[in-house]
């Protein structure tokens, strides 16, 4: 099963750390930004389950971070934590006017703030269809949870790498993806491998969904995109 992914987005660098460590030894999967810009456009590019977003951000605020999140369809699901240093009810009650799920006030235990993590992925799990979990289009399904591929109803056995590729594709469709990113996202940013590397995969995706494959096209000079519905 894919590790839950976490993006840290916070500027202090020494806390930034501690949090990265803590989180990897937690079994979580984690990327980082140091400020609201970096933090927004990782947030679109890996679509964490988690992000832990700091309010006092260069570039772009927190809030203003968590609002645009909000208001793209792509991450208006996210889970969102706020961390700040203020704790007056008003700055909570911003935090949570612009879709913040949960806020946390500096400075915290990183095991409080690991059981919140916890507690949110938990809540939000109960509450959300188990179809989330699944993606469909053209024909071919993944299913995160069981980590199953079907193409037309029929099993499809793919690698965790090819699974994991072809659901960073297909959860966007029409975005056109580069090869470091797919690296990045798909694969992690710890992987070591070329970029060509994705070539391959993609190569054997295709050749696995059959009469589907002209569903991932191959974007010249860039890299790779599925087809928008």
């Amino acid at each position: 099963m894919p590790r839950t992914k976490v993006l840290v987005v916070e500027d202090d660098r020494a806390l930034s750390e501690v949090l990265l460590y803590n989180l990897d030894k937690a079994g979580y999967e984690v990327f980082k930004a140091f400020d609201g810009r970096d933090g927004l456009n990782q947030a679109q590019l890996r679509l964490p389950d988690v992000i832990l977003l700091d309010v006092m951000l260069p570039v772009i605020d927190g809030v203003e971070v968590c609002r645009r999140l909000r208001a793209n369809p792509e991450t208006a699901k996210l889970n969102v934590i706020l961390l700040t240093a203020k704790s007056e009810e008003s700055d909570q009650l911003i935090g949570f006017s612009v879709g913040a799920d949960d806020y946390v006030t500096k400075p915290f235990s990183v095991r409080v703030l690991l059981e919140r993590i916890k507690s949110l992925l938990r809540r939000k799990s109960l509450a959300l269809l188990d179809d989330n979990d699944i993606v469909t289009r053209r024909g071919i399904t993944l299913d995160r949870r069981k980590y199953r591929a079907t193409v037309d109803e029929q099993p499809v056995e793919l690698t965790k790498s090819e699974f994991r590729l072809l659901d960073t594709l297909m959860r966007q469709p029409g975005r056109a993806f580069e090869r470091c990113e797919l690296i990045d996202s798909a694969l992690g940013e710890d992987t070591l491998v070329l970029e060509r590397t994705i070539d391959v995969h993609i190569r054997a995706i295709r050749k696995k969904v059959g009469e589907k494959a002209n569903a991932i096209e191959t974007v010249r000079g860039v890299g790779y995109r599925f087809q928008d519905d």
